[in-house]
């Protein structure tokens, strides 16, 4: 076999590159700006640079992983293709009906997300099933391709099909696929009943909808990717990151692009799952803050929840129930505004803001010297002495802090005034501050005390905010893993291949055939098995976790209750009582229960990856100097300035503290100290009784 394997995170700032080497043991990093005009350039060069520090060859290359945020952002800045809807006839506005509530009951001029089909290119065709399943009135093919051709006069791009209760019977949906095909030859067509067959029609037309507008862009993206990786001699095969951490074909990928929408943050919580297995802690935070947002997701006993749906491009970024929702399989994790890229602004009532508009790696933060002109969280990061102007991605990259000087106090210092080391302090505080709101709603919403937790940071940002977000959260321990600047890049190669599949039909417990329901399963089975071989899995290594979404009848909503293999209305009742109890704290009696969807989670083994990244070459003391940092209680005052490559297992530093990587930069203050473990992780203690 090929030793080498490569991940390749695509952020709205960096690209970020791990490479393994199974062969030696080795574990090198790489990290370049994204280049958002052609992303794949920057996931090439880096791989060529990665590649020539390991003195290899791309031949010597037996896969690489790769997750993007291309899906999203297309989707949140509407730049897709131009595509049409076919529907039921009568349901034509659904999408612009949504489900009629308001994620704002007091704003009387609630923005509300335009749907991505306009209503003259939404198509609605005489054809009926019921809520069994059963045909009531039959498709008239005539009608689609009426649609069709008036489809083709509005020149679209891609079509999405989505019919009244096809996922129960797709019989249909498919017969307008095969009509589309003839009418519309090279248009592609998403059906509902494919990528997101279950039940829900708003979510179900919304999720087809995001396929088909960002189809065309990720099919040339990624067809482009692959084509000139082989070009290039690449012997083994390119995979993606699905949003609920697995990893997937090129193939289907090309063919479901909404399962990537969330790749990258389902990286970063897969790296958090393995450093933790590592550093042998169970329950904790992941805490990943990139160039451009920040990413908290709860672990508990070493394994991050899930869910099924994921709410795509928010009117109000961070309000739930303001954007698209989608039927996808995600990590259950949030995500808000706050990156090094943030930038600060002064709002209507003179107070100062920061975020969520991100200045991104073009033109970037003021002191990358490439255009910026406004105030970031990078640029007030470097001004207060957590950052290094020489050592910025280990030197390759200096910073330029009289630019962010001048910058600072022109937009911000003047209108505040204040000085713009006063500024900087500020907004530091300010990014730190809304995270910790967004942390402590995400956990208490799952009835948990974040204080139980550790928080393990990283990303390019996260190390350097990690102490002063732990202040905020009451949290005592922070561990900080080797490579935390790229480790969701690490994410992509610790993931396995796994792929979750779901089948429909709302039944009382009391009314399920239970043999359907294990033919159900068996054709699932058989499908994700065919899947994850094509992702590389061994034949004899696919494993099967099941669950159903149940309710009490009478409830809008349903929870998801795992279930045995073998299944009987006894045990799932036991088990969805059980399952109620832990989430509500409540048994009820004499209610009915109802199964809605029946879901497959299937999974090979996780790759192993060595603990020990290569360090760069160079020798000298752990000491590097010392130079002026703030703290709250400190002020600016002279800190001790450490390199992370040196430090010798077992070292006990007291804060406070800097510790320089390529990467990232880790800050502590002086109520904490850093011990490095053998696994080259830092841990980092907060004094319990100074935590405010």
């Amino acid at each position: 076999m090929k030793p080498l394997r490569i991940g390749v995170d695509v952020g709205g700032t960096f690209t970020d590159f791990v490479l393994v080497d199974d062969a030696t043991g080795r574990v090198l990093t790489g990290k370049r700006l994204t280049t958002p005009d052609d992303p794949g350039r920057a996931i090439l060069d880096g791989i060529s640079r990665i590649l020539s520090e390991a003195g290899a060859a791309i031949g010597d290359v037996r896969q690489v992983v790769h997750g993007t945020t291309l899906v999203t952002n297309t989707v949140i800045e509407r730049k897709g293709a131009r595509i049409g809807l076919i529907t039921t006839r009568g349901f034509r506005d659904s999408l612009e009906m949504g489900r009629e509530m308001r994620y704002d009951l007091y704003d009387l001029f609630l923005d509300k997300p335009e749907p991505l089909v306009p209503r003259p290119r939404r198509h609605a065709v005489t054809q009926r099933h019921d809520a069994r399943g059963r045909e009531l009135v039959a498709l008239v093919e005539s009608e689609v391709r009426d649609a069709a051709r008036a489809l083709r006069a509005d020149a679209v791009e891609a079509v999405a099909v989505c019919l009244l209760h096809s996922y129960l019977d797709p019989a249909h949906e498919r017969r307008i696929g095969a009509i589309l095909a003839e009418e519309l030859p090279g248009v592609p067509v998403t059906l509902s009943s494919d990528v997101a067959p279950e039940i829900r029609e708003y979510e179900r037309a919304n999720t087809a909808c995001v396929n088909a507008y960002v189809l065309p862009l990720m099919d040339r993206y990624l067809a482009s990717l692959e084509a000139e990786l082989q070009r290039r001699g690449l012997g083994g095969k390119l995979h993606l990151m699905l949003s609920a951490g697995g990893i997937a074909s090129v193939g289907y990928a090309r063919a479901n692009p909404v399962q990537l929408i969330e790749s990258g943050p389902a990286a970063g919580a897969t790296a958090a799952m393995h450093y933790g297995r590592i550093a042998g802690v169970s329950d904790m935070i992941s805490f990943d803050m990139g160039g451009t947002t920040a990413k908290m997701c709860l672990i508990e006993k070493g394994e991050a929840e899930h869910a099924s749906t994921f709410e795509a491009a928010r009117v109000r970024r961070f309000r739930k129930g303001s954007g698209l929702p989608l039927k996808v399989p995600v990590i259950d994790l949030i995500e808000i505004g706050a990156g090094g890229g943030s930038i600060a602004h002064v709002n209507a009532m003179g107070l100062l803001n920061v975020g969520p508009e991100s200045a991104g790696s073009v033109p970037g933060p003021v002191c990358y010297g490439r255009g910026g002109t406004r105030p970031t969280v990078t640029d007030a990061d470097l001004l207060l002495g957590y950052l290094s102007p020489e050592y910025f991605l280990g030197g390759e990259m200096a910073l330029d802090r009289a630019a962010v000087e001048g910058a600072m106090q022109a937009h911000l210092g003047e209108k505040l005034g204040m000085t713009a080391l006063q500024v900087a302090a500020g907004i530091h505080s300010i990014v730190n501050e809304n995270m910790a709101a967004a942390t402590r709603m995400y956990v208490a919403e799952k009835g948990r005390d974040p204080r139980r937790y550790a928080m393990l940071a990283f990303g390019g940002a996260g190390p350097v905010h990690a102490y002063g977000l732990a202040k905020l959260l009451k949290l005592s321990r922070i561990i900080v893993p080797q490579g935390a600047g790229v480790a969701s890049a690490l994410g992509f190669l610790v993931a396995a291949p796994a792929i979750d599949l779901v089948r429909s039909g709302v039944q009382r417990l009391t009314a399920v055939d239970w043999d359907g329901v294990a033919a159900k399963f068996a054709a699932m089975e058989a499908e994700a098995k065919a899947m994850l071989l094509d992702a590389g899995a061994a034949p004899g290594d696919v494993q099967f976790r099941r669950s159903a979404d149940m309710r009490y009848a009478g409830q809008g909503f349903d929870i998801s209750v795992p279930i045995p293999d073998v299944a009987d209305a006894a045990a799932v009742e036991d088990a969805f009582r059980e399952t109620y109890f832990q989430l509500f704290d409540r048994r009820i009696t004499g209610v009915a229960m109802e199964v809605l969807s029946w879901r497959l989670h299937a999974s090979a083994s996780r790759p192993e990856v060595p603990h020990s990244f290569t360090p760069p070459p160079g020798e000298g003391p752990a000491l590097k100097g010392h130079r002026d940092v703030w703290f709250a209680s400190t002020g600016l005052a002279p800190c001790a300035v450490y390199d992370r490559y040196r430090l010798p297992v077992g070292q006990r530093i007291a804060g406070p503290a800097v510790v320089e990587e390529r990467e990232s930069t880790v800050v502590i203050g002086p109520d904490a100290h850093i011990t490095r473990d053998i696994h080259g992780n830092l841990l980092i203690d907060i004094t319990e009784e100074t935590t405010p």
